[in-house]
C-alpha cells in the first residue's frame, strides 16, 4: 500500500502559501472551505470549528480531501445533478462537457466558480472562500451564548491553520480580545517559531500524530515524522496545553510496534493526554465528488475492541486515553 507524495508539500510547510498572503493596510483574510457549528469533539464545551483551506499533508485516510489543495476545489454531486445545462452554458472557459448523461470537466477550468454560482441544483460547489476576519468573527461571535453556557468555544483546524499564520494569529487576538476560548488543532508540520508563536496564543492545542516512523510517515502522509515529532517535543518543552491526537487505521498503525512506539516517544515529553480517533469511510464520497481516487477502499474501520487493546496499552505507561474525539480542558 503506497500514497504517492504530491509534490508541493515540503516547500508550502516552509514558506506562506498564496492564500495567506496580505494586502498592507487591508484586513487581514484567509481562505476557508468550512464552519461547523455545535462541535462537541473539538475541545471543551459546545464549539464552533473553522476549517483553513491548504494542507502539507495529504494523508491517505483524510476524510476531508477538499482540504488539502491550498486553492478552491470543485466538487460535483451527480445526484443532484438536473442535466440542464446551465453549467455548459455558463462557464466562460468553456471547460464543461455533456455526453449522455455525464457531464465532464476539462483541465480547462480555472475554479472561478461560475458553474457553482449558475447551478440551482447545488450539484456543483466550490469548497473553499477568502474570508475577512470581521466576517469569521461574525459567524463565530454568532455562538458566544453557547460557548457562555457550556464552557465551550472556537476550534481552528483545517486542513492545516499554521499554514496560514498571518490570518490564523489574526483570529486568535481577535478571540483572546473577546474573551473566546480557542483551540488549536495542527497536524504539526510547520516552522517551529511559527507553531511556537501562534500556541502562545491558544488555550489548547490538538496535535495530530500519524505515526513515528519517517519513512512510513511519509509513505502515507506525503512527508516525513521527523519535523512533526520536533516540534512536538518543543511544545511540550514549552510548557504548552497539549492532547496528542492519533487516527488508528487498521495495516497501518494500530500494530503492535507502532503502539509502542507512540508509547516511547510520548512517555518522556510529559504529555498525558491521548485521543485515539478511529478510522472511518465517512469521506470516501467525497473523493468521487473530486474526481478524486480514493486510497484506502479496503480498509474497514478498527473493531472496538482494537481501539480497547490500544487505549489499555497506553493507560498501562500511564496515559489518559478517550476513545474518539475529546472535549479536552477548558
Amino acid at each position: 500500500m503506497f500514497c504517492p507524495l504530491h509534490g508541493e508539500e515540503a516547500a508550502l510547510a516552509t514558506q506562506a502559501p498564496p492564500n495567506d498572503q496580505q494586502v498592507p493596510g487591508a484586513e487581514p483574510s484567509g481562505l476557508i472551505f468550512n464552519i461547523m457549528r455545535f462541535a462537541v469533539h473539538d475541545g471543551p464545551g459546545i464549539r464552533t470549528t473553522v476549517f483553513f483551506k491548504g494542507c502539507p499533508l495529504s494523508c491517505c485516510w483524510c476524510h476531508n480531501p477538499e482540504s488539502q489543495s491550498f486553492g478552491a476545489s470543485l466538487m460535483y454531486f451527480p445526484e443532484r445533478c438536473r442535466l440542464c445545462g446551465d453549467c455548459l452554458a455558463a462557464c466562460p472557459h468553456g471547460a464543461i462537457r455533456r455526453l449522455d448523461s455525464i457531464v465532464t470537466v476539462s483541465e480547462a477550468c480555472r475554479l472561478c466558480g461560475t458553474c457553482a454560482e449558475i447551478c440551482r441544483a447545488d450539484a456543483r460547489q466550490l469548497a473553499g472562500r477568502r474570508m475577512g476576519i470581521s466576517e469569521v468573527m461574525a459567524e463565530i461571535e454568532r455562538d458566544i451564548v453557547f460557548f457562555d453556557e457550556s464552557g465551550g468555544g472556537v476550534t481552528f483546524s483545517g486542513g492545516e491553520p499554521l499554514a496560514q499564520p498571518q490570518f490564523l494569529g489574526a483570529l486568535l487576538s481577535a478571540c483572546r480580545e473577546r474573551g473566546i476560548h480557542t483551540t488549536l488543532e495542527t497536524c504539526g508540520f510547520a516552522q517551529r517559531a511559527v507553531l511556537l508563536r501562534l500556541s502562545e496564543q491558544a488555550d489548547l492545542i490538538l496535535y495530530d500524530l500519524k505515526l513515528v516512523d519517517p519513512a512510513r510517515h511519509e509513505m502515507f502522509t506525503g512527508a516525513p515524522s521527523t519535523p512533526i515529532l520536533r516540534n512536538l517535543e518543543a511544545l511540550a518543552e514549552a510548557g504548552r496545553p497539549v492532547t496528542v491526537r492519533i487516527p488508528i487505521i487498521p495495516g497501518i498503525n494500530d500494530g503492535t510496534e507502532d503502539v509502542g512506539a507512540f508509547r516511547d516517544f510520548l512517555a518522556p515529553l510529559g504529555i498525558r493526554r491521548i485521543d485515539l480517533l478511529p478510522y472511518h469511510r465517512t469521506g470516501a464520497e467525497k473523493y468521487r465528488r473530486l474526481g478524486l481516487p480514493y486510497k484506502l477502499p479496503d480498509v474497514p474501520s478498527p473493531t472496538s475492541d482494537r481501539m480497547r487493546q490500544v487505549a489499555a496499552s497506553l493507560e498501562a505507561a500511564g496515559f489518559e486515553v478517550k476513545i474518539g474525539g475529546s472535549r479536552g480542558e477548558p
